[in-house]
């Protein structure tokens, strides 16, 4: 017999020590592992981490087998494995009733249980009756069920289960928007049962969607139908909140040792090394100890000050904890792992000797790693003084298996039994390697061959769509109603995939459906949805900041595909070229570069071999799945009214199509729409944009548009124009409270009926003879308050022809009239839902920042601090709204600008924590009547006409805080709109363009700005000078000449007041000053010291407690001086005093710097001009005051905190001058 190598002689070393400290705990029935002898429940977490030490010792018994014995351990330990994963399974699989309600409704009641009875795989305790929702153990089985299945192991049986685990997919899948309890089990801190968005969470679910997607869950053994299917952009939005958070945990943990988990060994989830190593750094510096880390900063668990007999603690206890929180050896050995994986031997040797120093030595020598270490009783006193200089006891479970396997892992690394790509076969290791560079390939298609003969007069030559037959082209939105049936499985009443937004990343793939290639058009382009894709500039737009995300984002083999339609919609007006602005773009992108994305132009059939392709077997004709299964198909997308947004093929026959065709061409004609209402005049419409069915209503339409051009056109006369003059009523400069006027009807001449009332009857007969947008608009909104949206009203004899549907129809004439007002206007009336309303407002949450709907102070004003269902946030917007249509709708539009940004350019955002969007669209109608010295109404309206690419462009200047300049604009307009058309440049740092700067174009505009000086001079010299009106910006360019600087500061202040922005560290300055007096007093609201007890200085809980607070001022200039004001206090928490003591009132110092302020002004001369603000009483010229300089404000208010804390300085008193 061969003599045991040496090798061998330690891994049967490494197998007693399995034995004795892991396998010992496992059921023989079920595979599931008791957390210890006393505590027989089995926690899927804990489970999952410590059968890796068995995986890994199989692993290294198949390598490193000496005799066949080695080979049958080595399966033997593998089964083991297999037995576990599989009693975990079966206690999900009993669950599915759990996991088919939770992808509906994230609620914390719907979640699986976090733990499960050993011997049986039932439920331990109630829904209720613990923090069960912790999305990163679900995902650490999916992510491991991957590694193992790749690594060989045979976990997943039958396809059933197969549906099952894509249907868990599915339920980790919005994690980036679904707040936990996270690995600890408590959500906050607090440990109040309050669940909270978790880094760790997100990270790990990224991971685990990543490693699953397009895997076989049968291993070598399967086919097309074991594959789990991914969408990719779910695992983008995991990406950019990991970035945006870490290195903070949630928002009560400014730094958690967990994190380790998934910048490292098992999730690898952040591609940024510079983060990861930022994070590793936060958790060295700020949790390790001589025992191990802290999980995070102030954790009460198991240390001599918590009290045992209640779970929760009270807010102002959590100090009780800083300096004694106990420290877990687990996460030295994650530490080992990592060095291992990065290749650094002297962290491996370094926490390899820190851990030998703190194991327990068991019976027969055996090495066992406790739960944690905790500072003795009688010692806390000197360890609150001296932190980390007292040796602590072990205590908690021993051996902690988690930390134990963990333990075994690291060594049979370290020790060279095991590489690193054995426990890693999907790579995941290597996520923060440089990617190579992305080339997209974008294919322009022309709707039909009319608009591929105009963009073939350009010199554009592109296929249309039936060009490239057999290759199909669809909407994005017929994506999303073809993934619904993705997992779906009748005997586990499984319902698949909840119908959701697709997003660039899934449309920029070629997908192969039943033999056939499919192509699909992104979301914004389908004019479906809401009315940004109505306007052709925002199209660009939209296409530019997509070109770039997927450039950035793009991690699949292959290339990506983005399939770019030229439609109708596209075309100049009368339908007789092409918009310029496409045309422009489409000229860009054939050279190559697009908004900082390379691309590559060309046909379809180019990119067929280059592309990345998704089989979706599951709507293969022999799967169980039938596509028509289901009665509310014909509902099943969210706007069932708008017009035919698809592209039905003509090449195939209604006989000839398979069940897929007729399933297609029923989504896209649920959503088509018929005309009723007679064309306008002054026009020839694209009869293309009317009904495709063609029937005698179109002979209706031409008779009447014969009529038109025969008959001299005489507008209707309608006394008062109704709908403009309600929508011209809105005042969001002066006013701050918008009002919904009803329709009084006694001050119109409407036909009335024998009763006196208005009589619809014949308002409809007028609207069959009214060929103008605006009269037609305003009959419908009288029928539309009067009768309601569902009245029919027989136009032309026809029945069933609602108001509702004829509003529908005049939203879609607008859009080719480019009327921006009354778009959003019949868009608010038919309520009409913003796809990616929800999704915005998730992604805006879960990068931190909270919003506000309405307009301020609270009440009215809505706070949103969770992301809700798309039906009750649309409520809520129109409640905070005052029911006032026309704000209602431009929140929802600036929801998804803010979004858009928040995703793009995150840097936009930092140091905002709230985006107050009442506000925001106020100082938007503020910066209008500034610059074109307009009235409040006016400006309104001006706002409401702008077209949605220049909303989105003013929207960016006033978040970046560039200066910039709005003008009424001299070009031709294209429509017959009525209001003023407005653009918006930018201002360069001196005030001019580069070009300007030099010689004689200069001269020429100075002079020319001096003419238009004085005219606008004598305009306004009639008008009483008010805060708005006093800097108008130049109406014809680019300069800001002296007198323009006036009013400069206050903007900005007004500015970043609105949007909440705040200097740099300014949260952790204002935690230092708590800690130095009793509380900060602003406007009358406390922010006591008592906060800093349970709150650490870099949470976003203090900074969200402290933004509450300076929200509660409704003025945003004020707030902003406030903010000064507290800045200057900074400076006294850095002096040597223990303590400031009492109240320190901010609002006073402010009022008295004010006082300073007006007395300097009064010695200097000034009597007359000095306004004062109504509601505040500080002087105009104190707000527009920069805060640098001998009369800066902060001149003024570093001496009004030095009066106001006179006595309480120290004596030298010199540190505040």
């Amino acid at each position: 017999m061969r003599s045991r190598s040496n090798s061998g002689v330690r891994l049967d070393g490494y197998a007693r020590l399995v034995q004795q400290t892991i396998l010992c705990y496992q059921n023989p029935v079920t595979g599931l592992l008791s957390a210890s002898h006393e505590q027989k429940d089995a926690w899927v977490r804990d489970n999952i981490y410590s059968i890796l030490a068995v995986w890994g010792l199989g692993m290294a018994y198949r390598k490193n087998a000496d005799r066949d014995e080695d080979k049958a351990k080595a399966y033997e330990l593998e089964q083991n494995v297999v037995k576990l994963m599989r009693g975990l399974l079966q206690c999900m699989m009993r669950q599915v009733d759990k996991v088919e309600k939770f992808k509906h409704t994230q609620s914390t009641k719907d979640s699986l249980h976090a733990k499960y009875n050993t011997a049986t795989c039932s439920t331990v305790v109630g829904d209720d009756q613990w923090g069960h929702l912790q999305v990163d153990a679900t995902s650490l089985f999916l992510l491991f069920l991957a590694q193992m299945t790749a690594s060989g192991l045979r976990i997943i049986f039958t396809l059933d289960e197969v549906a099952f685990i894509q249907n868990l997919v599915f339920y980790i899948e919005a994690v980036y928007k679904v707040a936990d309890y996270g690995m600890w089990e408590r959500g906050d801190k607090t440990n109040q049962g309050i669940p909270e968005l978790n880094a760790s969470s997100v990270g790990m679910a990224k991971a685990a969607l990543e490693a699953i997607d397009e895997l076989d869950l049968f291993g070598a053994y399967g086919g097309r139908k074991s594959v789990i299917h991914v969408l990719p952009d779910e695992v983008e939005h995991c990406q950019s909140i990991l970035f945006s958070m870490l290195p903070r945990a949630s928002t009560s943990k400014e730094i958690d040792a967990g994190l380790l988990s998934i910048i490292s060994f098992p999730a690898f989830a952040v591609e940024d090394v510079n983060l990861v190593n930022v994070t590793k750094s936060e958790i060295i510096s700020k949790l390790q100890g001589r025992y191990g880390c802290c999980r995070f900063l102030r954790d009460g668990y198991k240390t001599p000050r918590e009290d045992p007999n209640r779970l929760h603690y009270d807010p102002a206890e959590l100090k009780l904890f800083e300096n004694i929180e106990c420290e877990w050896p687990v996460f030295w050995t994650y530490f080992i792992i990592d060095g291992v994986f990065n290749g650094d031997p002297v962290q491996v040797q370094e926490y390899r000797e820190a851990l030998e120093g703190i194991l327990i030595r068991g019976q027969d020598g055996i090495h066992l790693v406790p739960e944690l270490y905790a500072v003795p009783p009688d010692k806390v006193d000197e360890e609150y003084k001296n932190p980390h200089t007292v040796d602590r006891v072990p205590l908690g479970k021993l051996p902690h298996l988690w930390g134990q396997s963990l333990y075994i892992l690291s060594s049979l690394l370290a020790e060279g039994f095991l590489a690193t790509g054995e426990i890693d076969p999907l790579n995941r290791r290597f996520s923060t390697s440089v990617k190579p560079d992305v080339v997209i390939q974008v294919t322009v298609l022309a709707e039909n061959n009319h608009v591929k003969e105009l963009l073939r007069k350009h010199g554009i030559n592109v296929q249309s769509i039936a060009d490239i037959h057999p290759i199909r082209v669809q909407p994005g939105r017929i994506l999303s109603h073809l993934y619904a049936k993705l997992g779906r499985n009748k005997n586990m009443k499984l319902s698949g995939r909840p119908y959701r937004h697709i997003g660039v990343l899934g449309t920029s793939k070629l997908y192969v459906i039943r033999n056939q290639i499919f192509t699909f058009t992104p979301q914004f382009t389908d004019q479906h949805h809401f009315y940004l894709a109505l306007d052709n500039e925002m199209i660009v737009e939209m296409l530019r900041i997509e070109l770039a995300y997927l450039c950035t984002c793009w991690r699949m083999t292959g290339r990506p595909t983005l399939t770019f339609p030229v439609t109708h919609t596209m075309l100049t007006n009368d339908g007789s070229d092409i918009h310029s602005a496409v045309l422009s773009t489409i000229r860009k992108l054939e050279d190559g570069y697009f908004g900082g994305a390379r691309v590559k132009l060309g046909n379809l059939s180019e990119f067929l071999t280059t592309s990345f392709y998704t089989y979706l077997t599951f709507l293969d004709p022999d799967c169980d799945e039938k596509l028509f299964d289901d009665t509310s198909e014909g509902s099943f997308s969210p706007d069932n009214d708008t017009y035919l947004g698809g592209y039905l093929e003509d090449t195939c026959n209604q006989e000839s199509q398979d069940e897929l065709d007729q399933y297609i061409n029923h989504l896209l004609q649920s959503t088509s729409s018929r005309c009723y209402l007679p064309p306008l005049c002054k026009k020839t419409e694209d009869p293309h944009v009317f009904s495709a069915i063609h029937s005698t209503r179109d002979i209706l339409s031409v008779m009447a548009k014969a009529k038109g051009l025969e008959i001299p056109f005489v507008p209707m006369t309608l006394p008062t124009k109704v709908l403009s003059v309600h929508r011209k009523s809105l005042n969001l400069v002066d006013s701050p409270q918008p009002l919904l006027k009803k329709v009084p009807e006694g001050d119109f001449q409407w036909p009335r009926d024998d009763h006196g009332d208005v009589d619809c009857e014949k308002l409809v007969e007028q609207l069959k003879d009214c060929s103008n947008l605006q009269d037609q608009a305003d009959i419908l909104y009288i029928l539309y308050v009067i009768k309601g949206p569902n009245w029919d009203t027989n136009l032309s004899g026809q029945h069933g022809v609602t108001v509702h549907n004829l509003l529908s129809e005049l939203y879609g004439k607008a859009g080719l009239n480019q009327e921006w007002g009354l778009i959003r206007y019949i868009s608010g009336l038919l309520r009409k839902k913003v796809e990616v309303l929800a999704e915005a407002c998730a992604d805006l949450l879960s990068h931190q920042k909270q919003l506000t709907v309405g307009l301020p102070p609270e009440p009215r004003e809505k706070t949103i601090s969770a992301p809700l269902p798309p039906e009750e946030l649309t409520k809520l917007i129109y409640e905070a709204s005052g029911q006032d249509i026309s704000i209602a709708v431009l929140t929802q539009e600036i929801v998804v600008y803010l979004a858009m940004y928040v995703r793009a350019q995150p840097s936009l955002f930092v140091e905002m924590l709230r985006l107050r969007i009442g506000l925001i669209i106020q100082v938007m109608a503020t910066e209008l009547a500034r610059s074109l010295n307009c009235s409040g109404e006016e400006a309104s309206e001006s706002l409401m006409n702008l077209s949605p690419f220049d909303m989105k462009n003013l929207l960016h200047h006033i978040l970046s805080g560039k200066e910039f300049g709005v003008e009424r604009s001299v070009r031709p307009i294209h429509s017959s709109t009525s209001s003023p058309a407005i653009s918006i440049h930018e201002v360069g740092h001196t005030g001019v363009t580069k070009t300007d700067r030099s010689g004689i174009t200069r001269l020429r505009s100075e002079m020319k700005q001096m003419t238009r000086r004085f005219s606008a001079d004598e305009q306004r010299s009639s008008t009483p000078s008010s805060p708005t009106g006093t800097s108008s910006s130049d109406s014809g360019g680019y300069h800001m000449s002296w007198g323009e600087r006036q009013g400069q500061w206050l903007r900005r202040r007004r500015l970043d007041g609105a949007i909440n922005r705040v200097p740099v560290g300014f949260y952790q300055k204002v935690w230092k000053i708590l800690q130095k007096c009793h509380g900060l007093s602003i406007d009358g609201f406390v922010l006591p010291s008592s906060t800093t007890r349970e709150m650490t200085p870099h949470e976003i809980k203090f900074a969200v407690h402290v933004e509450s607070v300076l929200n509660r001022v409704p003025q945003p200039e004020y707030r902003q001086l406030l903010v000064e004001a507290i800045m200057v206090l900074t400076l006294l928490s850095d002096t040597e005093m223990d303590s400031i003591g009492g109240i320190i009132h901010v609002d006073q110092i402010v009022q008295m710097a004010n006082q300073l302020f007006l007395q300097d002004q009064v010695s200097t001369g000034a009597t007359e001009i000095l306004e004062h603000d109504q509601a505040t009483g500080i002087c105009h010229f104190f707000y527009d005051s920069a805060p640098s300089g001998a009369y800066g404000t902060m001149t003024y208010l570093t001496k009004a905190v030095a009066s106001h804390l006179q006595e309480l300085l120290p004596s030298s008193g010199c540190q505040t001058q």
